[in-house]
């Protein structure tokens, strides 16, 4: 029988084997050509595989250090529990919202792939003419649930329809891999040996995955749209199984609501500050508007906006690496990239790819955009790069000695995760590294965003009542307009991103609440281990960096042991 470090090994293959887009999203090669069964069959046999390995799991026995694979084995079982926990909850019948859906999935998952060799762009070719297959098993999961009586919310399907008529006409992003194999041929590649012919091959992939989005987008106008729900809660039962499922964690809700509205007026009362530090003449909207339209604290365009949100991620790298932070070679290279066109509107992290010869890369989305305000993006920088996303992530793949290849390429929990890119931006404000007070307005910004997620992800979802003792609508019942509101003119989202994060919260359930939930736990940690003294700050991010993205109930397990930090 194997040992559990033996069963991980061989339990990210046969997870990639189950699901190769997730496989080329973690970095794990040889599954680039492939698409997951995401027909009910395939979910049931899914299903079926998460049950034995963890069965599996629970069986193997301890290797040579125990704690090592103590933990091996309770983040394998914990994966398989989450996936179980949301197979048994259908929610793959009716998965579908506007960001992280299959459908989403589908399309993106192209610019994670390798394309650096005629084999990697044969792969890329043959998942776009076979795009066909993944999508028509959706289709036949969202029918079973739609028969079944179990439906996304009307206000889902007509995102994903807008964003499906981006992805099957002419601004479709799949236009973006003729250009980049246009560049690698310009840089080489035509050389290779099979490079003939590769172009008029993908442009005809190319075609063909577009007109599979066109005939979906058809489906859902003419059969799904028809009887999609018209309420935008899940309920109580749902939510806590999203809860479960990105936090690793049971939350008394109500209880954490009110919190979320606590932290709402608390760091209302700080922006006042921050605001007045820069103008006090003009009320907190004014600075802001100013700081959101005026030149002197923009970039001038896309290349310079790019160039400093580098330029931020290198130079924290170079000053904080061996200080506060320790960053293994292999993760000293960090990429930002332009989003392509059709997806959510917000910044995220791809972590590099098993063998790092794909960097760690921040994604910036800027369709529409032609201004670009600084004040909320350095923060920003921090979160979705170093020391944020791309120290968590990235030092993750690299612990070989200390996690399991699983745990290293698979796992990922936005309250561990998610928490600590928040913990982060904080401990850069700590650290001087928002020297400007416009970036401070950004720090309170995104503070008061995830504050704000929290308010409304949770009282909308569970039908909450706004708290009659707050300063926003007190005692009011909420509606899609009163959350517009409250991230405008208390978290000062942009309009366009506003009705995106709106739509968001509402379409994935549980998720939002991960960040500051995950942020305060981390807190938590590091005020109990500040009260027993002898504190260092570096060794706790080192603590918290080195047990790897988990549930918050087994971070929490590993670091109040007493081989946890040390004393």
């Amino acid at each position: 029988m194997s040992d559990i470090f033996e069963l991980s090994d061989s339990a990210v293959d046969r997870v990639a084997e189950a699901d190769p887009v997730l496989a080329t999203y973690h970095g794990i090669g040889g599954w680039d050509h492939a698409w997951p069964d995401l027909s009910p069959d395939g979910h049931g046999t899914r299903a079926d595989f998460y049950r034995d390995l963890r069965s599996e799991a629970q069986a193997a026995p301890a290797g040579d250090d125990d704690r090592d694979h103590e933990l091996a084995k309770d983040v394998l079982i914990e994966f398989c529990d989450t996936m179980l926990i949301l197979d048994e909850s259908g929610y793959h019948f009716k998965d579908l919202n506007n960001i992280a859906s299959p459908h989403q999935e589908l399309r993106a998952v192209f610019g994670s792939q390798a394309k650096n060799t005629v084999g990697d762009w044969q792969a890329v070719i043959e998942r776009l003419a076979t795009i066909d297959e993944p999508m028509a098993g959706y289709r036949a999961s969202l029918d079973n649930g739609k028969d079944a009586g179990h439906v996304a919310a009307r206000r889902q399907v007509e995102a994903v329809i807008e964003q499906g008529a981006t992805t099957a006409g002419d601004q479709s992003s799949f236009h973006q891999l003729r250009s980049e194999l246009q560049t690698a041929m310009a840089a080489g590649l035509s050389d290779e040996a099979g490079a003939d012919g590769l172009l008029p091959k993908l442009d005809a992939a190319i075609e063909h995955a577009k007109r599979t989005f066109g005939r979906f987008n058809r489906y859902l106008t003419d059969a799904y749209l028809p009887a999609a729900a018209a309420d935008d809660a899940v309920g109580e039962d749902r939510y806590r199984v999203a809860v479960r499922a990105f936090l690793g964690t049971d939350l008394d809700l109500a209880a954490t609501y009110r919190w979320g509205w606590d932290e709402v007026e608390r760091l209302w009362a700080e922006m006042k500050i921050a605001c007045a530090a820069i103008d006090p003449d003009v009320p907190v909207a004014g600075v802001v508007d100013r700081l959101n339209t005026s030149p002197e604290f923009a970039a001038s365009g896309i290349e310079e906006f790019i160039d400093l949100m580098t330029d931020r991620q290198h130079q924290a790298l170079a000053n904080l690496d061996g200080v506060h932070f320790d960053v293994p070679a292999q993760i000293r290279d960090i990429d930002v990239k332009v989003e392509p066109a059709g997806g959510a509107l917000a910044p995220h992290y791809v972590g590099p790819s098993e063998d790092f010869t794909r960097p760690g890369t921040v994604w910036y989305p800027i369709e529409g955009r032609d201004h670009f305000p600084l004040f909320m993006e350095v923060t920003t920088a921090y979160h979705e790069g170093f020391p944020g996303h791309h120290l968590q992530v990235g030092l993750q793949a690299t612990l070989a000695d200390e996690l399991s290849r699983f745990h290293r390429m698979m796992v990922w929990y936005p309250g561990s995760g998610e928490g600590w890119a928040l913990y982060a931006e904080h401990v850069m404000g700590q650290l001087g590294y928002l020297e400007r007070p416009e970036y401070v307005v950004g720090l309170l910004g995104s503070q008061l965003l995830r504050a704000c997620r929290i308010a409304i992800d949770i009282g909308v979802h569970l039908n909450l009542p706004i708290p009659e003792d707050v300063t926003f609508h007190p005692g009011e019942s909420w509606t899609y307009e009163l959350a517009f509101e409250l991230l405008v003119e208390r978290s000062f989202s942009p309009v366009d991103m506003a009705h995106s994060e709106i739509v968001r919260y509402l379409g994935w359930p549980g998720q939002a609440i991960s960040y500051k939930v995950g942020e305060q736990a981390i807190h938590d940690l590091r005020a109990e281990q500040e009260q027993r003294g002898n504190f260092e700050a570096k060794r706790f991010h080192s603590e918290v960096l080195a047990v790897g993205s988990t549930g918050l109930d087994l971070l929490r397990r590993r670091l109040t042991k007493p081989t946890g930090i040390a004393e």
